[in-house]
């Protein structure tokens, strides 16, 4: 792995324009790793980030500005997920590289702490859970989105957390607190309930029976939670009664809102990752799935109109509503890890 383009040097092409500069002290890594089982075949590469407020490319569309990415990797390892492209900016592998070469940005809540005290800083919306999931394993050792949270609830700043994991049961009390004094949206991400698809697409998270246990006990508590049903994966979890099954389930568990999203597959990493697991457990698909993604990353309209329409249906008859109007995490169309560059709402490097 090369740090040199990330180091306490600007990289050569922001020299004297303003352009990216460095994203962390070329002293300020540290690697670890942890003989325990939990942590069993990942590295953890600890980092002084000079950033961790990141302002999303202008280009997307997605409805809100600002997030906050306490990693990059994700021991999740999901096969499909689209953030893999975004190791490679640090020169590290995005197939199984990303799911156990996991960078921590251990002075993230501090950071947080020095940006919205900030008198450039307005009070933006900040998403969180939109590139790597913040409540991976790695969250359980680090404990980054306590100090996280309770910056965003002292100084009364939106926010919205995406996630998988069921750690975030353990900051119920801040997200609470934060709640009463903030705009604050969360939703768990379950795509489908299929026990042994899980298995095979998903084997670092929790199953899904266990995150929808988390979305009971929020609503339980008080806080609304959507689901973000994603993805959908063609041929695999699209079927009527799949379909059927997993609203019903989400429905069950109290969900606000339940939001479908067909599985993309942007090249780069996600694409050929996914393309090499497909292959190897399921070839009698590869055919399919070349021809449905031909016309690029995103399955075609008509197929993402259809999975939609059914699910709002679905959604009707069992008593939930389509997009909770407070969900704010529409999967993102380009990366959203790159950090901002100097010259924007905050001096942010």
């Amino acid at each position: 792995m090369r740090w040199d383009h990330l180091a306490d040097r600007p990289v050569p092409e922001a020299e004297g324009t303003g352009g990216p500069a460095a994203l962390f002290a070329a002293d300020a890594v540290t690697t670890r790793t942890f003989d325990t089982p939990e942590f069993r075949g990942i590295t953890f590469h600890e980092v002084r980030a000079r950033s961790i407020v990141n302002r999303v490319p202008g280009a997307s569309r997605m409805p809100f500005e600002w997030t906050v990415n306490p990693y990059r990797g994700c021991s999740h390892a999901c096969v499909y997920c689209f953030a893999r492209k975004t190791h490679s900016y640090l020169d590290l592998d995005t197939g199984a590289g990303f799911d156990s070469q996991i960078v921590v940005k251990i002075n993230a809540p501090d950071l947080l702490r020095r940006d919205l005290a900030s008198p450039r800083w307005q009070g933006a919306h900040i998403a969180m859970g939109t590139n790597v999931d913040c409540y991976q394993r790695a969250e359980g050792r680090y404990a980054l989105m306590p100090g996280i949270i309770s910056a965003l609830r002292d100084r009364a700043n939106p926010f919205s957390i995406l996630t998988k994991g069921t750690l975030i049961l353990r900051d119920l009390d801040l997200l609470r607190e934060a709640a009463a004094v903030t705009d604050v949206g969360v939703s768990v991400s379950v795509g489908f309930t299929d026990g042994e698809l899980w298995r095979t697409v998903e084997p670092g998270t929790p199953a899904p029976e266990r995150r929808l246990g988390v979305v009971r006990a929020l609503a339980d508590a008080g806080i609304g939670c959507g689901v973000l049903m994603a993805p959908v994966l063609p041929f695999l979890s699209d079927g009527p009664e799949q379909l059927r099954g997993t609203v019903r389930a989400i429905a069950e568990a109290g969900a606000a809102s339940v939001t479908p999203l067909a599985l993309h597959l942007r090249p780069g990493g996600s694409r050929e990752w996914f393309m090499t697991w497909l292959r190897r457990t399921r070839p009698d698909l590869v055919g399919r799935y070349e021809r449905l993604y031909a016309g690029g990353a995103y399955a075609p309209k008509w197929y993402q109109r259809r999975i939609t329409r059914t699910v709002h249906e679905l959604a009707d008859a069992y008593g939930i509503g389509p997009r909770c109007r407070s969900f704010r995490l529409p999967l993102p169309e380009e990366p959203a890890e790159r950090e901002a560059p100097r010259p924007t709402q905050l001096t942010l490097l």
